[in-house]
């Protein structure tokens, strides 16, 4: 599927935008291609823009003090991924996206967005329910770590997002869950 018909059909299930609404819409996004292992947005980077994922899987991740690095999101095809606080805020990134795997990407400003959204209802409306639909995720998995046990957590994850266990490597699945890879590999063999 053409870059242009996955946005699309995105966008479809939540507003509607006549043709001449989505081909401008579309022409403010940058087609983009990265490697795995590339990174994307390095913590201190200014970031301005947000990335719609076409094919492969980016991580969003952060990195304390001493030096565990913690995913708060794995990005499939047809999610987004940015550092959202400095997206919005204009302060300097505080988490680092980078490619799982090989990965295409549709990437567009803010300032990009902001002209959009103020210009077609619909597409506002599209990246608001987009924002609630993130936000209503986030608390989830909060509510799940502070409820379940890893094993539930786990068989959660992959309940909803099969997917992730071709096409992530397991210590980043044990990462998301903040657990070891050996703890994870115990969960897989009782």
């Amino acid at each position: 599927m053409q870059s242009k018909d996955m946005l699309r059909e995105h966008i479809a299930k939540t507003a509607s935008l006549a043709d001449e609404q989505f081909n401008y819409f579309f022409s403010h996004f940058k087609h983009q291609s990265f490697k795995k292992g590339q990174i994307i947005i390095a913590e201190g980077d200014k970031v301005n823009c947000e990335y719609f994922v076409l094919s492969g899987c980016l991580k969003s991740f952060y990195i304390n003090e001493d030096v565990k690095m913690f995913i708060l999101q794995f990005a499939m095809p047809t999610w987004w991924a940015s550092d959202y606080d400095a997206l919005y805020s204009g302060t300097k990134a505080t988490i680092n996206v980078d490619c799982i795997t090989d990965a295409e990407v549709l990437s567009l400003s803010n300032d990009d967005r902001e002209k959009i959204c103020k210009e077609i209802h619909e597409a506002e409306h599209f990246f608001r329910w987009r924002t609630n639909k993130g936000y209503v995720a986030s608390q989830k998995r909060l509510l799940s770590v502070m409820n379940n046990d890893v094993k539930h957590r786990y068989e959660e994850l992959m309940t909803q997002y099969p997917a992730l266990y071709n096409m992530v490597p397991k210590q980043l699945i044990a990462a998301y869950l903040g657990v070891s890879r050996e703890t994870l590999s115990r969960l897989n063999h009782p």
